[in-house]
């Protein structure tokens, strides 16, 4: 399969370019009849050569999910415009500056002008379109209304996007104030403790516990230096390495779910995902079934899975969506459960979980602008803590040899 750059000439005598993916010139030709067009000029890319820089920059770079907000939103807007889906591809495809972009959309469009739909070109790369995706424009293109479905997609990934992103940024200050614990006390260990240690030892000073056991962790870092920070890296590896693990994963949900202020945030966060994901799929006419299927997809959290499996397996059974949410209250709070029942009553399910899902991703928002001040006192009171601990642990032998003089 090769990439060919192509400038041809409508009927009418417009004149556009495209790309397409294809085994041979001769089916970039068949390409063309199709569009109702007259090649005029034709090249092969070098684009899939190894030793091509494009090569490289394409395998090393990813497609984002603010590019992925940009092209259901572009995308969209163009089919709303009249563009046609392959000719709307084809522009995006010229625009976009990322390398790993411009091959998907290139792939998509080969596919598109081969007679495949959209959601089906769509689904041939599941690292880039999730099911979630795939399946909304899916349900546009079977309900004649593709551009909408698009901008529901646009706004429902960039929810989740905003949610993300306010999330880690509450993150962001107490680990960068936690790493510049670890790196002064890593540098009081190696520099200042060694020549308080070597003091100590010339006169003979008789040292409490907590001075030995500091003055034996600065012995091993500056004796073992690499073998400590190996040990560091491969504690946190390990950690990482299990969370990927079935059970591993779950005991960190677990262990989420129990800290105070977290968990109550984590039940607030899939909450708020649950109920976007389901308005989403619902309002774009996705049975109730395949939308919590995919939902189950897109809670990360292995517990509130179980909760989304349980109720369609009960809607599936015929029973409400609502009462196995309600059943369990330990994770999604009531008021999800009951905004469900009256969404179910009146008809109007999709709406009511737009309106749950607005309602927590604003208390997220609340909680996280919250974060930092709640963690600054904690964080205050580790590092006072921790000097305090140093500064009695090799003061205190000081005084004592002062009293004896």
């Amino acid at each position: 399969m090769a990439r060919f750059t192509y400038t041809a000439e409508k009927a009418n005598g417009e004149i556009y370019k495209g790309v397409a993916d294809a085994a041979d010139r001769f089916e970039v030709y068949g390409i063309i009849r199709r569009e109702g067009g007259h090649l005029l000029f034709i090249e092969q890319d070098n684009v899939n050569s190894i030793w091509s820089l494009s090569y490289w920059n394409a395998m090393l770079s990813h497609v984002s999910e603010y590019e992925k907000i940009l092209f259901a939103r572009n995308l969209g807007a163009m089919l709303s415009a009249g563009l046609s889906l392959a000719r709307a591809l084809s522009v995006m495809e010229r625009q976009t500056k990322n390398a790993k972009m411009s091959i998907v959309l290139s792939q998509i469009a080969s596919d598109v002008r081969r007679g495949d739909t959209l959601h089906s070109a769509l689904a041939k790369d599941p690292k880039t379109f999730p099911r979630l995706f795939v399946a909304m424009v899916r349900a546009g293109e079977e309900g004649g209304d593709l551009s909408q479905s698009l901008q529901v997609i646009a706004d429902q990934t960039e929810r989740m996007y905003t949610l993300k992103k306010k999330i880690r940024g509450a993150l962001i200050y107490p680990s960068i104030i936690l790493l510049a614990i670890g790196g002064v006390a890593f540098l009081m260990m190696t520099q200042v403790v060694p020549t308080l240690a070597k003091t100590f030892e010339e006169v003979g000073a008789e040292l409490p516990a907590s001075t030995q056991i500091i003055i034996g962790i600065s012995n091993f870092l500056t004796q073992h230096t690499f073998l400590a920070l190996a040990l560091i890296a491969g504690f946190f590896g390990a950690i990482y390495a299990i969370s990927q693990t079935e059970r591993g994963h779950r005991g960190l949900d677990f262990i989420f779910l129990r800290i105070p202020m977290i968990g109550e945030m984590v039940r607030e966060v899939n909450a708020a995902r649950t109920s976007r994901t389901l308005s989403s799929l619902l309002s774009s006419g996705v049975d109730i079934v395949s939308a919590l299927d995919i939902t189950g997809n897109v809670v990360q959290n292995s517990y509130f899975k179980e909760v989304i499996n349980e109720a369609s397996s009960a809607v599936a059974g015929g029973q409400p969506l609502s009462a196995a949410f309600m059943r369990r209250g330990d994770l999604y709070p009531a008021f999800v459960g009951e905004m469900m029942a009256v969404g179910e009553e009146t008809g109007q399910i999709a709406d009511m979980m737009k309106r749950l899902a607005l309602f927590y991703e604003d208390e997220v928002d609340r909680k996280t602008k919250d974060m930092s001040t709640i963690i600054e006192p904690f964080l205050m009171i580790l590092i006072g803590v921790a000097v305090g601990f140093f500064a009695v642990s090799m003061i205190m032998p000081i005084y004592q040899l002062s009293e004896n003089i």
